[in-house]
């Protein structure tokens, strides 16, 4: 009975956090439900990724605590809080912006989400790409590919210099064209989403989107240790950016362990959330 359970959550987890989780999300929008309703959804869906992570997850030691949890949840407060003022904040920004708007605001909110994130997702891999290959961003970056383990919340574990030139490069062709603070809101929602999905410590059946969709079991190899082997499937939502880049990367024979994960030329990188954030204005390779 219980391995039948397992098999049936397995199927069913993408497709709830993807469908359910961003369907019921717009659903509150069109319903004019509160901002703060919407987040409680979302605090909602990340209460249930890591129940279920604890119950089956995908490796044990990705579920030990190295001293951070507490950390991991400052980042998720700093950054998602960042988010929101972003969004709050698009009114203003869209006043200096000398165009009309292209935005096709007469599409069902579900289509115009789904052009967010479209459009989204290649300026934020084109910037992560770019993260990859410039010292400069890299050691912004670097904070993010310190981790040892994955699990879904480290997903949101980022220095906020970086999210903000990651969510700059993904969402200004949106404000130019008019996109409306509602669907950016909806954006961000998806985003954390699909974090959730793509650190997630859940060994979840995905099948034949595994070569679309940037889920966990492509982005672990993201997150080795080298950069010969991590520097691969740098796409948020999708891994279609990827391969036109010739990153998109996968063996389906490799188990990534702990030790597999981290910064190979930096092993004692900071762990506490205010080393870190002082951490890439000291150099690494």
């Amino acid at each position: 009975m219980k391995s039948t359970l397992e098999m049936f959550v397995k199927v069913l987890y993408l497709p709830f956090f993807l469908i359910v989780g961003n369907g019921f999300a717009i659903y509150m929008a069109e319903q004019d439900y509160s901002k703060l309703a919407l987040v409680a959804w979302v605090g909602l869906l990340i209460a249930v990724s890591f129940l279920i992570e604890q119950w089956m997850p995908f490796s044990p030691e990705f579920n030990k605590p190295q001293a951070d949890s507490g950390r991991d949840v400052i980042h998720a407060l700093v950054n998602e809080s960042l988010s929101i003022v972003g969004v709050l904040s698009v009114p203003i920004i869209a006043s200096f912006i000398p165009f009309n708007s292209i935005w096709p605001s007469y599409a069902p909110l579900w289509l115009q989400v789904l052009l967010a994130v479209i459009i989204a997702d290649i300026g934020i891999t084109l910037a992560h790409y770019a993260s990859h290959r410039y010292s400069a961003l890299w050691q912004l970056h670097a904070v993010h590919h310190s981790v040892k383990r994955m699990y879904g919340f480290n997903g949101l574990m980022k220095h906020p210099l970086h999210q903000t030139i990651e969510t700059l490069a993904g969402t200004a062709p949106l404000l130019l064209m008019g996109a409306p603070q509602e669907v950016l809101l909806l954006l961000v929602v998806a985003v954390v989403i699909q974090l959730l999905l793509q650190h997630s410590n859940v060994a979840y059946f995905a099948g034949p989107l595994r070569s679309v969709l940037a889920i966990n079991q492509v982005h672990r190899f993201h997150h080795l240790n080298t950069a010969k082997e991590g520097d691969v499937n740098f796409g948020l939502f999708t891994t279609l950016t990827d391969h036109l880049l010739g990153t998109a990367y996968y063996d389906k024979e490799r188990v990534i362990r702990s030790e597999d994960l981290g910064i190979g030329t930096a092993p004692d990188y900071p762990v506490a959330y205010i080393s870190q954030m002082l951490a890439p204005f000291k150099r690494i390779s």
